[in-house]
């Protein structure tokens, strides 16, 4: 084991972490208080070669699988909202990658990143009124109607919604088959029936847009649904079957994103804590400064560890996903859970330290605050995490039961045989 970061790691650590601190946090109180798209933080990133395709690409080449945990901590302890407008993109790429075809891929990925002269973004739409973890519950409806797709819907809380140059859109084909009844679309920026509705008005990570996205007979070419025609009918003849179509490859695929979601909360915790720090030094006790106190020092120490361990999962999990480890066991999720429940409970913990002061918005500690508690909830609430730990779980304590018992009967049958058992 090393847990040192790689030459190449610590430039990419040094090289966010200076954007961070001298583009993005002077920017994040004005974007905060005005909720405002923040476009001059995304094309200065894409100036600097931070967010863009190529850079995203690269995320990837880091055989120890630390680049985008690295990447998410550094950004969000900058600004989550700020991070998170340049980030989301990243979810419709992903979208557009697991389920399109060679040619979609490399029409439609390059359009929802930033190039070093034009700003882009890219939208995933896939949560509803009614289903947010839910996801069989959708009602968002796809149609054919000759060679076009006809799309109808609201989805709720998009990130870059109505400002995305491509919306991915998860919309149900055929109802009576659930999630296995769904398609992925394709829908550019400007395509009739394809509008802004509410833009929220949001506790935290307000310079992230969040809006509706409504699709009213919202017409798109054949050629844009995800995957093409001959994969969609082949997924819906298994369905109807009942044969597998791949449930347990999504799971897969969310423990492999989730740990780039945890580390984006410890972000926001070791801004919290590192402030808190610097304040307390400037601060006194009977004339000796706040940080020397005996209470402080029990009160520190717990944050440090907290903060400290949950970045520890989240460096496993990445390693693990990178390396091809299969996460088994939820890692992913727990690295999710662990760094959303520190993020809140850690933020909280710093503001109790420093006092009343830490209610201001003077100090921007409050911000942080407010940030946090949206990791306890989007990319799979809490309990939605515990639920999905708890399964995966239970079912590899039972696969290696199983296992255990197949290599018991295999050396049983070998001794009643005269055979040699093994070791």
């Amino acid at each position: 084991m090393d847990f040192s970061y790689s030459p190449e790691q610590l430039e990419l650590k040094e090289k966010l972490n200076k954007f961070a601190r001298e583009v993005i946090r002077p920017a994040a109180p004005i974007h905060d208080r005005e909720q405002s798209v923040p476009w001059d933080v995304i094309k200065q990133a894409s100036a600097e070669g931070i967010g863009t395709l190529d850079f995203m690409m690269n995320m990837g080449s880091d055989p120890g699988g630390q680049f985008s945990v690295i990447y998410a901590e550094e950004m969000h302890w900058g600004c989550a909202g700020i991070a998170l407008s340049i980030a989301g993109s990243g979810l419709a790429a992903a979208g557009i990658a697991s389920s399109g075809t060679g040619e979609q891929i490399a029409e439609w990925v390059p359009k929802c990143f930033s190039s070093a002269d034009e700003a882009h973004l890219g939208a995933y739409a896939v949560t509803e009124p009614s289903a947010g973890s839910d996801v069989k519950s959708l009602r968002t409806t796809a149609k054919l109607e000759g060679d076009e797709w006809v799309l109808n819907g609201t989805k709720v809380f998009i990130t870059n919604g109505g400002i995305a140059d491509v919306t991915v859109v998860v919309a149900t084909v055929d109802p009576e088959l659930g999630t296995r009844g769904q398609a992925s679309f394709i829908v550019p920026q400007g395509t009739p029936g394809l509008s802004q509705g509410k833009k929220e008005d949001k506790l935290g990570i307000r310079a992230s847009q969040t809006t509706e996205v409504v699709l009213e007979n919202c017409r798109i070419p054949a050629e844009y649904l995800l995957g093409g025609m001959d994969k969609l009918n082949s997924k819906l003849e298994k369905a109807r079957s009942g044969q597998k179509t791949g449930g347990a490859n999504a799971l897969a695929t969310f423990e492999l994103t989730r740990p780039f979601v945890g580390a984006s909360a410890i972000g926001i915790a070791r801004a919290a804590y590192e402030f808190t720090l610097e304040y307390l030094n400037e601060q006194t006790i009977e004339g000796k400064p706040a940080l020397d106190h005996p209470g402080t020092h029990q009160a520190i120490a717990d944050v440090a560890t907290e903060i400290d361990a949950a970045r520890l999962l989240v460096q496993r999990a990445g390693w693990m996903g990178r390396n091809g480890v299969p996460l088994l066991g939820g890692q992913g999720s727990m690295s999710k859970l662990k760094c959303g429940d520190v993020a809140m409970w850690a933020t909280a913990k710093c503001m109790d330290i420093i006092g009343p002061d830490a209610w201001s918005t003077e100090l921007p500690i409050e911000k942080w605050y407010r940030d946090a508690k949206i990791y306890q909830l989007f990319e799979g609430t809490s309990q939605i995490q515990r639920m999905v730990i708890g399964r995966m779980q239970v079912s590899e304590f039972r696969r290696q039961l199983d296992e255990a018992k197949e290599g018991f009967e295999a050396a049983r049958d070998a001794a009643q045989n005269g055979a040699a058992v093994p070791a």
